[in-house]
Order: C-alpha cells, then sequence, then structure tokens
C-alpha cells in the first residue's frame, strides 16, 4: 500500500499543533503565576515546556490529530482532541514527578494546560472550516452507525457530505469504513475519522486490511467525478473482490437528503470528466439571433435544440421529417421554454424548393445541419437512400444557406467519414466536400463542419442494442473481439459543436474540419462484458456472441485522414483539420451525377460515382469472427 514517506500538509499541522502545545504549557505558567500576584517571565519553566512539548508529540501522533483534514473538521476530531490532550496531560504529571518530583511545577496550572490546549487545537481548525464553508453547519452532526459498509473511491467534498450524511441518523443505509485516493497529499489523513488509506491501485491492499479488522466493505462507491477509464477500473477491481460498485448522489441531493447509493451506468463507464468551457463564447454566437436545426428531434438534432434555447435565441426553426420526432422535441420546448418563439416544420432536406420555401420564410442566421441517415448496415441495403439524405441534402441545405445569406451553416459529420469503408460514411465525406467546396468560394455564408465518433444513447447505436438484449435476457452480440470505437455523451459533442461554431473563420480557416477529441478508443466486447456486470450477473463467454464484423463496418475508426494535418485550436477538446476539398464549380456536376443515378435507383452507378468523389472508399468485405 502506497505510504505517504513526507506529507508536507501532515508536517505542517504536526508543527501548528506542537506550537500549541508548548504555548498552552507557558500560557498555564503565565496564568497561574499571574492569579497569585507573582507573574513570571516567559521561559520561566522552559524545560517542562520543552517535556510537555515531547509528550504531546509521541501523544498527538499515536492519536491520528494529524492525519485530520481541517478542511472537513468536524465534533469527531473534536472528541479525538479531548482524548488526545487529556491523555498527555495525564502523561505529564508522572513524567514530571519522576524528574522533579513537582517541585518547579504548580499542580494548580495542569487544569489550565488541559483547557488552553484544547482550545488552541480546537478553534483553528473549525475557524478554517468555518471560514471555507462560511458557516459551521456542516461540520456538526450525530454520530449513529450505518448499515452497509463500503469503500469510498476520492476523498473531497463529496465524500465528506456522504460520511456526513452517514452519520446523521441510526436509519443512514451506508457506513464508510475506508477511502482511497490518488492525491499524495489526503493519503494516511482522515475524514471526519475515516481514514484515506492509500491511492486507488491500492484497493485490494485496504480491502486484505479492512477484511483483518472484520471490516469488509460490500460496495465500492463513487465519490466524485472519474473519466471512464478509470471506472472500468474500478468495475474490474470491485468484480475481482466480490463488490458491487455504485455512485454517491449529487452534492445537491445529499444536501436534500437523498442519501441512496445509485448504480454506475453506462455514461460513467464512457464519460469524461467535465471540460470547462467558454460559454459566453457560445452565448455572443447564438444570443438574439434566428437558428433553424435540420434533424431537430434526433439525437444529436434535440439535444442541439435544447443548449441553443438556453443561450436565448431570437427564434428557432424545427425542421425534421418525422412526424413524431418533430412532435417529441416540440413538446419540450413548449414546456421548457414557452416564450421562445419556434417554428415546428415537417420536410425532407431532399427536397430542395421544400427548403427554399422554409429559409425565404424563417431567415435563419445559422443553420445546424444534423439531419442524416447514419446506420451502417442499413446504409449499404439502401444506398440510394443514404447518398440521397447525407450527400444532396446536404448540398440542399447548403445552396439554401447562401441563397438566403446565412451567416454560418454547421455539418454535424462522423469519424466514419474518414477513410470510409461504407457508403455511410462516403456518403458524409461526400457532404463534408460539398460544404468545404462551399467554403472555399465567395458569398456570407461560412461553413463549418465539425466531425466527432459515437454518442451514448443514439438510436441503433451499441448500446441502447445492449440494453435491449440484457432487459431481453438475450447474450449480447458483439460483431468481432477486437472492434473499437470512440464515444462521447451527447451533451459534451453538442457543446464541443457550439464551441467549435465560436471560433472565428480567419483563426481555423474557411474550409477546415473541427474534429472533437473522443478520448481513447473503447473495445465494444469489453464494454459488453461491463455492461453484463453492472446488470448484477457474472460476465462470462455464454453472454456475448461474435458475429462477424457486418458489410461496411471496420474494426476501428479514425478521426481524421493523414493528410489533414491536425493541429490545436484556442479550445481544449477541439482540433482543428485542414481542408482537402476541391472548387465547387467542379464538383457540382459530379453531385448532379450522384443525385440522378440515385434518383433513378441505378445502383452500380451511383456507387461508382461515389467512389469517384471519395478515392479511399473501398467497400470492406464482411467477415466472420468467433470468440477465441
Amino acid at each position: 500500500m502506497t505510504a505517504p514517506a513526507f506529507n508536507r500538509r501532515i508536517a505542517t499541522v504536526a508543527a501548528h499543533d506542537l506550537f500549541m502545545a508548548a504555548l498552552s504549557f507557558e500560557l498555564a505558567v503565565k496564568a497561574r503565576y499571574w492569579f497569585t500576584g507573582a507573574p513570571q517571565e516567559w521561559g520561566f519553566l522552559w524545560h517542562g515546556t520543552a517535556l510537555f512539548t515531547l509528550v504531546c508529540a509521541v501523544v498527538f501522533w499515536r492519536f491520528g490529530l494529524y492525519r485530520g483534514i481541517w478542511y472537513y473538521a468536524s465534533v469527531r476530531d473534536l472528541g479525538a482532541i479531548l482524548r488526545a490532550v487529556t491523555t498527555a496531560v495525564l502523561l505529564l504529571v508522572p513524567v514530571l514527578f519522576v524528574l522533579t518530583r513537582l517541585e518547579d511545577y504548580p499542580r494548580s496550572a495542569l487544569p489550565l494546560l488541559w483547557g488552553f490546549l484544547i482550545v488552541l487545537l480546537t478553534v483553528p481548525r473549525f475557524a478554517y472550516r468555518a471560514l471555507k464553508d462560511g458557516n459551521l453547519r456542516a461540520a456538526f452532526g450525530n454520530h449513529e452507525p450505518a448499515r452497509v459498509p463500503v469503500l469510498l473511491v476520492g476523498a473531497g467534498d463529496a465524500a465528506d457530505a456522504f460520511i456526513r450524511e452517514m452519520t446523521r441518523s441510526r436509519s443512514a443505509p451506508y457506513e464508510v469504513v475506508g477511502i482511497v485516493d490518488d492525491r499524495p497529499g489526503r493519503i494516511g489523513r482522515d475524514i471526519r475519522g475515516v481514514r484515506v488509506m492509500g491511492a486507488i491501485d491500492d484497493i485490494p491492499a485496504a480491502l486484505a486490511q479492512l477484511v483483518r479488522k472484520d471490516r469488509r466493505p460490500h460496495r465500492l462507491v463513487l465519490a466524485g467525478e472519474f473519466e471512464g477509464p478509470l471506472v472500468r477500473k474500478l468495475v474490474d477491481l470491485a468484480e475481482k473482490s466480490g463488490m458491487s460498485v455504485g455512485r454517491i448522489p449529487r452534492l445537491a441531493d445529499l444536501r436534500e437528503g437523498q442519501v441512496e447509493v445509485r448504480t454506475v451506468d453506462v455514461e460513467d463507464l464512457l464519460g469524461r470528466a467535465q471540460k470547462v468551457l467558454d460559454r459566453d463564447a457560445m452565448r455572443r454566437l447564438i444570443a438574439g439571433r434566428r437558428v433553424l436545426v435540420t434533424g431537430a428531434g434526433g439525437t444529436i438534432g434535440s439535444e442541439l435544440v435544447r443548449q441553443v434555447a438556453e443561450f436565448g435565441p431570437a427564434r428557432i426553426a424545427l425542421v425534421e421529417n418525422s412526424e413524431f420526432n418533430l412532435y417529441v422535441i416540440d413538446r419540450d420546448l413548449s414546456e421548457r421554454w414557452a416564450s421562445l418563439p419556434r417554428s415546428a416544420i415537417l420536410a425532407d432536406v431532399r427536397d430542395p424548393r421544400r427548403l427554399a420555401g422554409v429559409f425565404t420564410r424563417e431567415r435563419p442566421e445559422i443553420v445546424f445541419h444534423a439531419a442524416a441517415f447514419k446506420h451502417v448496415p442499413l446504409s449499404e441495403l439502401n444506398p440510394e437512400e443514404a447518398i440521397l439524405t447525407n450527400t444532396i441534402g446536404t448540398r440542399n441545405v447548403a445552396e439554401a444557406c447562401r441563397a438566403a445569406g446565412t451567416d454560418a451553416m454547421v455539418l454535424i459529420s462522423t469519424d466514419k467519414a474518414v477513410n470510409a469503408s461504407s457508403v455511410m460514411g462516403a456518403s458524409k465525406r461526400a457532404a463534408e466536400l460539398a460544404c468545404q467546396a462551399l467554403a472555399r468560394g465567395e458569398g456570407p455564408t461560412r461553413f463549418v463542419t465539425v466531425r466527432f465518433g459515437n454518442v451514448l444513447g443514439s438510436t441503433g447505436s451499441v448500446i441502447p442494442l445492449f440494453e435491449h438484449q440484457l432487459a431481453a435476457g438475450l447474450p449480447l452480440t458483439v460483431t468481432h473481439p477486437d472492434v473499437t470505437r470512440y464515444f462521447m455523451t451527447v451533451k459534451e459533442a453538442v457543446e464541443l459543436v457550439l464551441l467549435a461554431t465560436a471560433i472565428p473563420a480567419d483563426e481555423a480557416g474557411r474550409d477546415a474540419i473541427f474534429i472533437l477529441d473522443m478520448g481513447e478508443p473503447v473495445r465494444i466486447q469489453d464494454l459488453a462484458r461491463q455492461m453484463v456486470r453492472l446488470s448484477g450477473k457474472k460476465a462470462g463467454d455464454s453472454d456475448i456472441v461474435f458475429t462477424g464484423l457486418r458489410p461496411g463496418e471496420k474494426l476501428a475508426e479514425e478521426l481524421a485522414h493523414a493528410a489533414e494535418g491536425l493541429r490545436a485550436s484556442r479550445y481544449e477538446g477541439i482540433r482543428i483539420g485542414l481542408g482537402r476539398a476541391m472548387d465547387y464549380e467542379l464538383l457540382k456536376p459530379r453531385l448532379e451525377r450522384l443525385e440522378r443515378a440515385a434518383r433513378e435507383r441505378r445502383t452500380n452507378e451511383t456507387l461508382g460515382v461515389l467512389a469517384e468523389l471519395v478515392p479511399e472508399y473501398r467497400a470492406a468485405t464482411p467477415t466472420s469472427a468467433t470468440a477465441g
């Protein structure tokens, strides 16, 4: 287990406490002689001061006073101070008797020494907490035993609040028996009497120590925000140790008395710590402007609508070809932003005349184009439909933006457009080419392309499929043992889309592609096994079936082409790739050929023109795989 060889904060607390021990001895002697009318100089009994300080050094270390974190000072710490000071004063008496027969030290100073030292050790601790919290309410509470023993991961505000709630009443459901935390300054210290036992890698050693004390935890509970890779590691550790994994409620819920530990979910497994975002830049982009969102009822589109609404646009137009999806997002807006002017428009991006009418009426200043067919196997089976929506629909929206004098159009693209092996990916790459080519031309409209990978919970994606299979008691189907994918929460993806759009064109380049940092790719087989574990079952081989790669599917996705020359942007999480587009006047006749072939359902010609537009497009040959 990691041991704090030297901890500067512990050393600082120890120096403070020993200084207070020496000061209390001097004050006690001073006060004693002052009351009798014979005041003495400071240091009159310096030998006794040194001896008492030495006794306190040993006693305080034994009682763990140095390990307490002042920010979480509580009644439990006060109890430890009382016990330690009483012990130190009681030990001083026989030591002084042996050395001096108590001839020089006034016995009546002992009660003063006891009182002075308690005050000098307690007041700074609680004053520090009051200064940080603004009050002392959080430091006090009842200390009744809890029920289910848990080991907390994280020694911060969340851990302190959770421990406090667990000690308030006999009915509290959990008892915190230990904490682990990767911050060296916290290891070996206490929060409300609970020891930070080591780093996260020390969990097995911490468990062994708790088992020896007959305090084995039943659950591993996350107290704080942790990125997906660490959560997956903790789920593995917990399973090997026979524990379940949970997450404490939000701090706001804890303050309202909601203490039930919730189950770790798939967003915990794949999510990332929240980035600090430039929300002022996002607000300047949206506030007071007319916004139009295509595919407004889809996973990305609906989140775009909600986040745009938060920033106070002048008006928002919802364009969607699914009646039900349009109804749902329009209802959501009416309930949450009732005063926001809006239009709910049933329209298909394949229909340029319909789009022209919509743009003439709505006069949007910013357009977010999220309408797309994104399911890879279905696009392989229906290539013309994917191309007409993803490529031709994007061209239609882009030309409508240019004709209407729209300030900016934002294309939502996908990692499957890089070195495309599927119709879906190639159709989205062709859409990128159209927007990049238009970006190079004249006109008031700025064309922005934002590319990222899978979003959690997206319709038709792997996670809803796994959840359905688990609920139905079916084995989870994975195409290949080594298949990996990038994942991001839809909230984070849309926030970064808005932030990327706020980056000035002269900084990024007019035809640049903004590529979102997706973190590390996740092996789908590992994700499947951990979702089985979170469902409460053991993840065995029989729970997962390998079905073989589907047409158009790759083992691993890429976020950028080698020729795009990635560079950093002003914002963490957003990189900029160089454009690889041709002149729009050269591209336009090819897009028209593609449209004619697709509308007339000439599949071979359609795919041939698509391959001309996207030379790297090669249809993947499906392969099968079995568990090995």
